[in-house]
């Protein structure tokens, strides 16, 4: 039933992205839009309200790719702790719909050209892969293209990937509390994580894959505490064996309790097999891996990353290195992927995209 109300849910907001209201004009006339917001997830759609708040011509384009898409559950969100994540963005699309200066669009974004010194730019998108290109103009770019994980090609990982295998603690940890916790990782953050989850799960193994090495073990025990002592007064075993695959022994997400609660536990259980034959049992894995940016868009229109993401500056609503390009969400620089500093993140931009074309409208007409 309830993959059904999810698939529901899914066609639903593809119904409800393609409507539009009638359309301001920009405050620019040669413009088409004063904004054109690329992403439909949090950060996006949080931008979006604002700017419909304020009557903004606004375009969203959303390419249906999320990095939440594979988890069972968003938490940890005030009001809607324990939704489908497809079902926070139906909704939220769902309330947007109602101001009638935006539109919204499923399609893929295939480039952006800086025009007039950064005063105008034209995005060109499909709405579907491979089919005609459209065009479109706006004063202003947000950039909520999110990150994409890098995950491991380890047999039985991605296919568990945010069903009892997560990333997040605050996001999955308290539905795996007291269970049987595997850590999966580089030995150089396993400390870390092993802080992250000790008020949730004591009965904890480190899968460090081969890099627990001397030269590692020197390194994490820099820290403070050392990271060797952290383990041990822990009691935490560290696995160094090459992990050959992961099984599925039990599906967690088949029997959850009552859906309109924000929490219940869900008991998933894995089998984590070494080149060696033998094997571990574990009830849940939190794992950390590298990540990357989802889009290149940002670094093909010469936006700056920084440590992988792309530079955003906090002072000027998020705005990039571009003057008129602004990022937001887990792809900008500010170092948070919290669905709170999504939303924070879009509406911030959203203001001060807001007043500066306000001022420079001023500007032309005061000349």
């Amino acid at each position: 039933m309830w993959r059904f109300l999810r698939v529901t849910l899914a066609l639903a907001a593809v119904t409800s992205i393609c409507a539009a209201g009638p359309s301001t004009p920009p405050y620019n006339p040669e413009a088409d839009h004063d904004a054109i917001i690329i992403g439909g997830g949090p950060s996006g759609l949080a931008a979006l309200s604002s700017l419909a708040r304020v009557r903004r011509n606004v375009l969203l384009i959303d390419s249906g790719e999320y990095r939440n898409g594979p988890t069972r559950h968003q938490h940890d969100i005030l009001g809607v702790d324990g939704v489908d994540p497809a079902w926070f963005r139906y909704s939220a699309r769902q309330q947007i719909s109602h101001y009638e200066t935006i539109r919204m669009f499923n399609g893929t974004v295939t480039n952006i050209e800086s025009l007039n010194n950064n005063t105008m730019f034209r995005v060109a998108y499909q709405l579907v892969p491979g089919g005609k290109t459209l065009v479109r103009t706006s004063l202003k770019i947000v950039l909520a293209t999110g990150m994409r994980d890098l995950l491991p090609a380890t047999p039985g990982l991605r296919e568990a990937w945010g069903k009892g295998i997560y990333w997040c603690p605050w996001c999955d940890g308290h539905e795996h509390a007291d269970q049987r916790l595997g850590i999966m990782t580089s030995l150089k953050y396993v400390p870390d994580n092993a802080q992250e989850m000790w008020t949730l799960n004591q009965d904890i193994v480190a899968f460090t894959n081969g890099t627990d090495t001397p030269t590692m073990r020197a390194t994490i025990d820099q820290s403070s505490p050392s990271g060797t002592e952290y383990l041990k007064l822990r009691n935490i075993p560290v696995e160094n064996r090459i992990i050959r695959s992961i099984e599925r022994t039990r599906n967690g997400g088949s029997n959850h309790n009552d859906p309109s609660l924000p929490t219940a536990p869900e008991y998933d259980q894995f089998r984590i097999h070494f080149d060696d034959g033998s094997f571990i049992d574990r009830d849940a894995i939190y794992g950390q891996f590298p990540k990357e940016q989802a889009s290149t868009l940002g670094q093909r229109l010469g936006v700056h990353l920084v440590n992988g993401q792309l530079m955003s500056d906090i002072a000027k609503g998020s705005m990039t290195n571009i003057p008129g390009v602004y990022a937001v969400g887990d792809a900008n620089s500010d170092g948070s992927d919290a669905v709170y500093h999504a939303l924070w993140s879009g509406k911030r931009a959203a203001i001060n995209i807001h007043v500066t074309i306000e001022k420079e409208a001023a500007q032309r007409q005061l000349r």
